[in-house]
């Protein structure tokens, strides 16, 4: 396994848009704290960068030799909103900034029916330039359970159509995310998030879901018994054979015991510390 540090970890809070350090900052510190690759967002480079800092981008990450594990090209994919599946009928932007940045996955979102044939196309145009598209385990999608994830994939039925293993979100779900998921889901895994989330009544926050409805949970750290049971996910993830990049995709700006609220640098170099605790990464 490879790991992969998301540029979400330097988003502002509850923001998209917004970032707390800039793009060489955060690839500077990801190289420094043993990452291979960044997991990048909008919120450093995508639809709204112009061609010539795309390059810029790409030649300061070759330059570090940091690779770029994902894209999420615009901000209605994280944001989960309305807009989510344009996505797939805009495909050809997505996959002009995964090129121009050398990627070769990218997320996508589907919250309707509706939206499978589009990622039927959006699979095709893809495979074309060697690409892959790839939906998180997601709530208020249509990717919220294990076996609807299972069957939206039998839909679109493209080879370079994938999942995005995300225990947090199945736990809110009411699904289990250990080995038994980690088996159904290991045919079409291209990418594992790893965030930590405590769900319990007095929660600070409040996720929406469509099969469990509001439910209120706190950010705690990678490692947290109260969250993920990480021990348990990467014995699992050993056992299928995933080789695959593993994303850091903590909101260490978020406020947690790791980091205090602002100290992005030591949230991400004690997560890295931690992960290589309990897994093996290349």
């Amino acid at each position: 396994m490879k790991l992969s540090l998301s540029t979400r970890v330097a988003e502002v809070p509850r923001r998209k848009d917004a970032a707390l350090m800039n793009l060489a900052e955060i690839a500077r510190l990801a190289k420094a704290e043993g990452y291979r690759a960044l997991c990048m967002r909008e919120s450093q480079a995508g639809l709204r960068s112009s061609a010539v800092e795309l390059k810029q981008a790409r030649q300061m990450l070759d330059g570090l030799g940091l690779g770029i594990s994902m894209i999420t090209g615009g901000f209605d994919v994280p944001a989960n909103n309305e807009r989510t599946g344009m996505a797939l009928r805009e495909i050809s932007k997505h996959l002009d900034v995964a090129q121009a940045l050398g990627a070769n996955l990218i997320r996508i979102g589907i919250k309707a029916h509706t939206d499978i044939p589009w990622a039927r196309r959006a699979c095709d145009e893809a495979a074309e330039r060697g690409m892959r598209l790839v939906h998180q385990c997601h709530v208020a999608t249509l990717f919220e359970t294990v076996e609807m994830s299972l069957q939206v994939v039998r839909e679109v039925a493209r080879e370079n159509f994938g999942l995005v293993y995300e225990p947090s979100n199945l736990i809110v779900c009411k699904q289990d995310y250990g080995l038994k998921t980690i088996r159904l889901l290991a045919p079409h895994l291209f990418n594992v998030y790893l965030q930590n989330y405590w769900f319990h009544d007095a929660g600070k926050s409040t996720i929406e879901t469509w099969i469990s409805g509001p439910v209120t949970y706190d950010l705690v750290p990678l490692g947290d018994p109260r969250g993920v049971d990480l021990k348990a996910v990467f014995s699992a993830l050993a056992e299928v054979g995933y080789d695959g990049f593993v994303t850091v995709h903590q909101n260490v700006a978020n406020g947690t015991n790791i980091a205090d609220g602002t100290d992005i640098v030591n949230g991400v170099r004690d997560i890295a510390a931690y992960l290589r605790s309990i897994a093996s990464f290349e």
